[in-house]
């Protein structure tokens, strides 16, 4: 909900942009054209850049790579997997160690 509010705010910067560029000079116009560039651009980008976690590992045919790092924005450990048929990449969020019961 929010990225599609995101979204048509950005359009709106650029629908703007474009009304003011047809109708005044140019530098009023081009701030609204590179802003809404920006937001809508960021906005649509940002599904291809960041990869969402993983809650176990994939199937047959992935690979772990042996890297592993942790998460800024869930601080979990996360390991990388690869599909070296479709160059894919998972992450796969570890989960936490559970505390072994004493006897």
């Amino acid at each position: 909900m929010l990225r599609l509010a995101v979204l048509l705010v950005g359009v709106a910067v650029l629908v703007v942009g474009i009304v003011v560029a047809s109708s005044t000079s140019a530098l009023p116009a081009a701030w609204f054209l590179i802003v809404g560039g920006a937001i809508t651009a960021g906005t649509l980008l940002e599904r291809v850049f960041y990869k969402p976690l993983h809650g176990a590992a994939p199937g047959g045919g992935w690979t772990k790579t042996g890297e592993r790092f942790v998460d800024p924005d869930s601080g979990k450990m996360v390991d990388v997997f690869f599909n070296p048929t479709t160059g894919e990449r998972k992450y796969v969020a570890e989960e936490p160690q559970r505390a072994a019961r004493s006897p």
